[in-house]
């Protein structure tokens, strides 16, 4: 495990250096795009032009059996929603030389799994399969190595994860592998604390703001006198989640500017404030209101990891940029429509699991009175709202602050909603859809 320093001091953050480069699959051109003249030209250029394709054709039916016009018809308005939304910023108006790679590795097949019908998205490119292995040896290496993170019974959950073809496609514009994994560590990092404390591995609502408390120490350090210090330094070790909190952080801190490894730690507060709400709900057995429960989402969601965008990015958003009000719209309309499409994608994962896990359809359902497709067919227009109204959020505030920092990190947090979809939409081990359809 990396030395943290001093513990019970400040930890050191005098601007450390980035990530030296390593022989790696080199990343995508520059992101610092020029100023753009209207809004709606750079919304038209924040994606590039994917296509997934089509599923599988149905076999042909014998003569004269069920080819109807009515039933052509059908098949093709299916294959219009499975392949997603077409038109301006989809497939045309892209700064397609953004995400040509350097070079030309063998292209991957296009992976399994299919898009929630109706789910307005961006395709995105197919993670580069070198980077996707790398990352995927390396963070197995630490897990297993340097934090201990699951015993050898959950190995098949975590490579089922598949976190390295997450983080490759969230993060387009990475450098190096040494980048993408800061942001993989803590993505990694954050999941042990969901399961164990709150899911799947042990977790319950019951003494979970102390345990999350007594985590939060591990990135965001405890000042106190000589004689307590040690006490808290050895319960840094003392569970799972603990021991990858404080390592990827320690790795985070030395590549990030003291604002970024800042901005980290209050996103955490937030997540971690989301967590309590979640919990608190669960004891006393409260379904929230709708409008309730996407205010909890806004804290509890996955605000920590775009934010981080610029740190894997190898530059630096200024701190006050970052905290101006048009950019922590986009930030928090980014971080509440990639949770929304957890809540579809997971439905069925949740209503599987032992107990009862809020979502949104399960609250809509309940507070709307509505039948479970209908709740969830309401879920996806929800969605939809806020994913239409986060881009055109970063498209106005594109034009109103045209800098080229501003412009890379509005890209990056769009890379990073529309890899995150693209994830939940492929990993078929984790997720299937309703049969709403």
């Amino acid at each position: 495990m990396p030395d943290a320093g001093p513990l019970g001091s400040s930890p050191p953050e005098q601007r450390p250096t980035p990530p030296a480069a390593v022989p790696d699959t080199p990343a995508p051109g520059s992101l610092d795009l020029p100023a753009t003249p209207t809004a709606s030209g750079f919304l038209a250029a924040l994606h590039p032009p994917v296509t997934i394709p089509d599923p599988p054709p149905p076999p042909v039916p014998a003569p004269g059996v069920g080819d109807t016009p009515d039933a052509t018809a059908a098949g093709s308005a299916l294959q219009r929603i499975l392949r997603g939304p077409t038109g301006p910023g989809t497939t045309s108006l892209a700064l397609t030389s953004r995400y040509e790679p350097a070079r030309d590795p063998a292209p991957a097949p296009a992976a399994a799994g299919r898009a929630v019908p109706g789910l307005y998205y961006h395709p995105v490119p197919e993670p580069d399969p070198v980077r996707v292995e790398e990352v995927s040896r390396r963070i197995k290496r630490w897990a297993e190595d340097e934090v201990q993170l699951y015993p050898e019974e959950w190995e098949g959950q975590f490579d089922g994860f598949s976190v390295g073809r997450y983080m490759v496609g969230c993060h387009p514009d990475a450098p190096t592998v040494d980048h993408l994994m800061l942001a993989t560590r803590l993505m990694v990092a954050e999941n042990a604390v969901d399961d164990c404390y709150c899911e799947d591995h042990g977790g319950s609502p019951v003494g979970l703001g102390g345990r999350l408390l007594l985590a939060h120490t591990a990135i965001d350090h405890f000042h106190t006198t000589a004689e307590y210090t040690p006490a808290w330094q050895e319960s840094l070790t003392s569970d799972a989640p603990r021991r990858a909190y404080r390592s990827a952080m320690d790795y985070f801190v030395r590549a990030a500017t003291p604002s970024q490894a800042d901005r980290y730690r209050h996103d955490m507060a937030r997540l971690h404030m989301g967590y309590l709400a979640e919990a608190a709900w669960a004891q006393t057995g409260h379904v929230p209101e709708v409008w309730e429960y996407l205010a909890m989402r806004q804290f509890n969601n996955f605000r920590p990891c775009p934010t981080i965008t610029d740190t894997v990015g190898g530059y630096e958003l200024p701190a006050d940029l970052h905290a101006r009000p048009d950019m922590q719209r986009v930030i928090a309309l980014a971080g509440n429509a990639t949770t929304i499409v957890n809540d579809l994608y997971s439905y069925t994962k949740e209503l599987d699991s032992p107990g009862r896990h809020l979502n949104l359809p399960v609250v809509i359902a309940e507070r709307e009175q509505l039948c479970e497709r209908d709740a969830y067919l309401k879920a996806v227009e929800v969605h939809n709202e806020l994913q239409h109204a986060f881009e055109a959020a970063a498209a106005d505030l594109a034009q109103a602050c045209p800098l080229p920092t501003v412009l890379r990190f509005l890209r990056g947090v769009a890379a990073w909603v529309d890899g995150n979809h693209d994830w939940h939409r492929t990993n078929t081990y984790r997720y299937s859809l309703p049969d709403f359809w």
